[in-house]
C-alpha cells in the first residue's frame, strides 16, 4: 500500500530518533541471552550475529552510493570475522545460526538494490525475510531428511534452554528458605507450581512456531541495523524508521492470515496445521504492533492517556494483547488514522 509523503506531524518520521531510544532496544536485543523469558522466543540466541552481516551490507550500499569505503571495509571485516567464528558449541544450530544471519543480510541487500535505494524499511524487511524463508525452506526439501533435521535443531535448543531454567528454578526453589515460604504461604506454593508449568510447557509451545519466531527475530535485527547504520553514516538508503504510531504495512497481507486460519480450523488440512500456526503467529504480532500504533496514534497528545495504557497492558497484557489485534485488522478496511484524531 502506497503511502503519501508525510506532511506536518508526520514530518517528524523524516528525522533521526537519536540515541535516546535506539540505545535501549539495541541493548535489549544484543541481551538476549542472559534473558530467561526472552531466551525461549529467540530462536538464534546469539543475536549478535545478526549485527555485523547487516551493518557490512548496508556499509557496502552506502558506499555503492557515494559514502564512506572505510566504513564498508570495517564492517565487511567484522561480518567476515563473526560468520566465521562458532558462537555455539552445538554444531548443527552453529550452522543453523551463522547461515541464517548471512543469508538474511545478504537477501536483503540484493532486495535494496533491486529497490534502487527508493520506499520505506519494512517492504525491504519483509521481502527479505520471506525470500530467506522461502530460499532455505526450498534448499532443505531438496534433501531427505534435512527439514526434520532443521527443525528439530531449532525445537532442541529452545527445549534446552528451558530445562535449563527450570534447572535454575528447581536449584533455588529446593534451598531451606523457599521451602520455609511455601510452608507459611498458599501464594508462594502456587507461584512455585507455576513457574514449574511455565518452564515445561512454554518452551513446547515456542518450539512449535520457531519459523514464525526466527522471521519476527530477523526483521527486528533488520530494523536495529537499518538504524545503526543511518546513525553512523551521513549516506541514507532510505528513509528513517518511523514512530510506531504511523506503522502500517499492505493490506493484503490479510490474506495470507485468512489463509493461515483456514490452515488451522479445517480437518482435511490437518498435515499443514503447523505451517498455518507459524503465518498465524507471524503476521498476529504484525497486526498487533499495527493496533498499537493506532493505539499511540489516538493517544499521542494526551500523555498521561498513554502512559496509563503501558501500565495496563503490563498488568493485563492479554486484553491489551486481543484489543491491539483487533484494532490492527479494523485499521486494514476503516484506515482508523485518516479519522481526525482528538486534541483535547
Amino acid at each position: 500500500m502506497a503511502v503519501a509523503p508525510a506532511t506536518g506531524e508526520q514530518a517528524e518520521t523524516l528525522r533521526e530518533d537519536g540515541w535516546r531510544r535506539f540505545i535501549p532496544a539495541m541493548l535489549l536485543f544484543l541481551f538476549v541471552p542472559f534473558v530467561p523469558h526472552l531466551r525461549i522466543v529467540a530462536p538464534v540466541q546469539e543475536t549478535i550475529a545478526f549485527i555485523a552481516p547487516g551493518m557490512a551490507v548496508c556499509a557496502l550500499l552506502g558506499w555503492r552510493a557515494g559514502g564512506r569505503g572505510s566504513l564498508a571495509l570495517i564492517w565487511t571485516a567484522l561480518a567476515v570475522w563473526t560468520v566465521m567464528r562458532p558462537i555455539s558449541p552445538d554444531v548443527a544450530y552453529d550452522g543453523i545460526a551463522r547461515s541464517w544471519a548471512l543469508l538474511l543480510a545478504a537477501t536483503f541487500g540484493v532486495v535494496s538494490i533491486l529497490n534502487k535505494g527508493k520506499g520505506s524499511f519494512f517492504p525491504r524487511a519483509l521481502a527479505a525475510t520471506m525470500l530467506t524463508l522461502a530460499m532455505v525452506g526450498g534448499m532443505l526439501l531438496v534433501r531427505p531428511g534435512a527439514f526434520r533435521t532443521y527443525a528439530d535443531t531449532l525445537r532442541g535448543q529452545i527445549d534446552r534452554r528451558g530445562a535449563e531454567e527450570l534447572a535454575k528454578w528447581d536449584a533455588t526453589a529446593s534451598t531451606p528458605e523457599w521451602k520455609a515460604m511455601e510452608e507459611k504461604s498458599q501464594a508462594v506454593l502456587n507461584l512455585s507450581a507455576e513457574v514449574v508449568r511455565f518452564w515445561n510447557e512454554v518452551p513446547k509451545a515456542t518450539a512449535q512456531v520457531a519459523p514464525a519466531l526466527l522471521a519476527l527475530e530477523s526483521l527486528a535485527a533488520l530494523a536495529l541495523v537499518w538504524g545503526l547504520y543511518h546513525r553512523v553514516s551521513r549516506v541514507r538508503l532510505g528513509p528513517p524508521l518511523g514512530a510506531l504510531r504511523y506503522f502500517r504495512f499492505n493490506d493484503q497481507l490479510i490474506w495470507g492470515l485468512i489463509a493461515g486460519i483456514t490452515l488451522v480450523v479445517l480437518p482435511t488440512l490437518q498435515p499443514f496445521r503447523a505451517i498455518g500456526l507459524n503465518v498465524l503467529v507471524f503476521l498476529g504480532v504484525l497486526y498487533l504492533l499495527r493496533g498499537l500504533g493506532v493505539l499511540s496514534w489516538f493517544l499521542a497528545p494526551r500523555r498521561i492517556a498513554l502512559a496509563l495504557l503501558i501500565v495496563i497492558a503490563i498488568l493485563s497484557w492479554p486484553i491489551i494483547g486481543l484489543f491491539s489485534i483487533g484494532l490492527g485488522l479494523g485499521d486494514t478496511w476503516l484506515d482508523l488514522r485518516r479519522r481526525v484524531r482528538p486534541t483535547s
